[in-house]
C-alpha cells in the first residue's frame, strides 16, 4: 500500500469506478443494483465535493462518495456513504484510508451525520465501518428483494464530533 495516493475523483476515472463497482455488485453483498448506472445518472446522485478515489500510479483501487439523503433543508448536514474497493485490492487496508478521508471530507463539507445500511452478510463492511466509528442504529428487515429474495439491511450512522456539536 506504499503508493497509494487519495484523491478527488475526476470525470475520467468513470470507467475505473464504473468496473470497481461492477465487481461489488457481482458479489452480491454490497448492494441491491444489478448493473452499473450511467456516469450521468451517478453523477446526479452524488455529492460533487465527496467523491474520492484510491489510486496506485495511475491505477483506481477504489472509491467513495457521499448521497444526500434528502432535498429538505433539515438534512442538509446528513449524506449516506458508499465505498466499494477493487477485487485484487481487498484486505490491504484501502477501504480504511478511504473511509477515513470520506469522513474528513464530509466533515469538512459541513456534514454532521453519516449513514449507510450494509447487507448482514458483508461481514468485511461491517467491521469497516465500526472501525471507523459508525454504530449499529438497526436492522431494517426485508427492507428489499435482491433477486427475487428479501433482504435485511443494518443500518449504521456516524455523528461527527467536529461538525454539528
Amino acid at each position: 500500500m506504499s503508493e497509494v495516493v487519495i484523491d478527488a475523483m475526476r470525470p475520467d476515472d468513470w470507467p475505473a469506478v464504473e468496473a470497481i463497482y461492477r465487481e461489488g455488485i457481482a458479489t452480491g453483498l454490497a448492494t441491491f443494483e444489478t448493473e452499473t448506472p450511467s456516469w450521468e445518472r451517478w453523477d446526479a446522485a452524488h455529492r460533487p465535493d465527496c467523491r474520492l478515489v484510491a489510486r496506485d500510479g495511475d491505477r483506481v483501487l477504489g472509491w467513495a462518495a457521499l448521497s444526500p439523503v434528502s432535498d429538505r433543508c433539515v438534512y442538509a448536514g446528513v449524506a449516506e456513504n458508499s465505498i466499494y474497493i477493487a477485487a485484487a485490492a481487498r484486505g490491504q487496508g484501502i477501504g480504511k484510508v478511504l473511509l477515513r478521508a470520506l469522513i474528513e471530507a464530509s466533515e469538512a463539507a459541513g456534514i454532521w451525520t453519516l449513514q449507510t445500511g450494509i447487507f448482514p452478510e458483508n461481514a468485511a463492511s461491517l467491521a469497516l465501518h465500526r472501525s471507523c466509528g459508525f454504530r449499529i442504529v438497526g436492522i431494517r428487515e426485508r427492507i428489499g428483494q435482491l433477486h427475487g429474495v428479501w433482504k435485511d439491511v443494518v443500518f449504521l450512522e456516524r455523528r461527527s464530533r467536529v461538525v454539528g456539536i
